[in-house]
């Protein structure tokens, strides 16, 4: 059931959350226009807390607003997914060998805490099954104990997010379903026993084979079948 809006500090804050939710969900598909009018309608605030909201959302990319007042919601491209593999493949590998080499106990049991009962995600997952994907991930970066790294990749899990879900619309095998639990594992080992150089490397084979890297090579495939041949002259 949805929360009231009184529960949130300011109705921006609610249409944000709201709204964020839903397009990181996949309720409204990338591409979607979202008539700022309707929108205001069915969330029960006015339109001016609703622009703070999408101006919020426009900043992360995940919105783009025109001059009609209708906001639309950011294509995925091959690009941006090549450029987020990137970044991970980087940087995840760095935050969990520092995890390895600083976590602290309390580090040690929220990483537990956000294992247990952790699946690989399912074909069509709900919000909650992508927050606790997140848990686990943020964990180990906050384990790193280097605050910039990690508000660096927080802030790119929400776009990452939107890759996953299109990686997922190609159901993985029960085998790659276990590959991928067995890697949280070893992840979570590695971090206990200190061993930096394992955590990394696992953390690599684990990004190389992510839905955001089957995301990426899928819309690689359709740029290049959708490129028209240019006649030669």
């Amino acid at each position: 059931m949805s929360e009231p809006s009184e529960l949130f500090s300011t109705k921006s804050d609610f249409a944000y959350i709201k709204l964020r939710e839903k397009i990181l969900s996949g309720e409204y598909e990338p591409g979607a226009v979202l008539n700022q009018s309707v929108l205001a309608r069915t969330i029960g605030i006015s339109t001016t807390p609703l622009r703070e909201a999408l101006r919020r959302l426009k900043s992360e990319g995940l919105v783009e607003l025109d001059a009609h007042r209708d906001a639309r919601v950011t294509q995925l491209t091959a690009e941006q997914a090549r450029d987020l593999l990137e970044i991970r493949t980087s940087l995840d590998p760095l935050a969990v060998s520092l995890a390895a080499e600083r976590r602290s106990t309390a580090d040690i049991r929220e990483i537990r805490d956000a294992i247990r009962g952790l699946e690989p995600l399912p074909h069509n997952p709900a919000f909650v099954d992508l927050v606790a994907h997140r848990r686990f991930h943020t964990a180990i970066y906050t384990a790193s104990h280097n605050e910039i790294l990690t508000s660096t990749l927080d802030a790119l899990w929400d776009k990452a997010d939107r890759y996953r879900r299109l990686g997922l619309e190609v159901v993985r095998s029960q085998e790659e379903r276990d590959q991928k639990a067995a890697e949280h594992q070893a992840l979570l080992d590695c971090v206990v026993n200190r061993d930096a150089a394992g955590a990394a490397e696992v953390m690599r084979r684990h990004i190389d084979t992510s839905l955001g890297a089957k995301a990426a090579s899928r819309l690689s495939a359709q740029e290049l079948v959708t490129v028209t041949p240019q006649p030669i002259s």
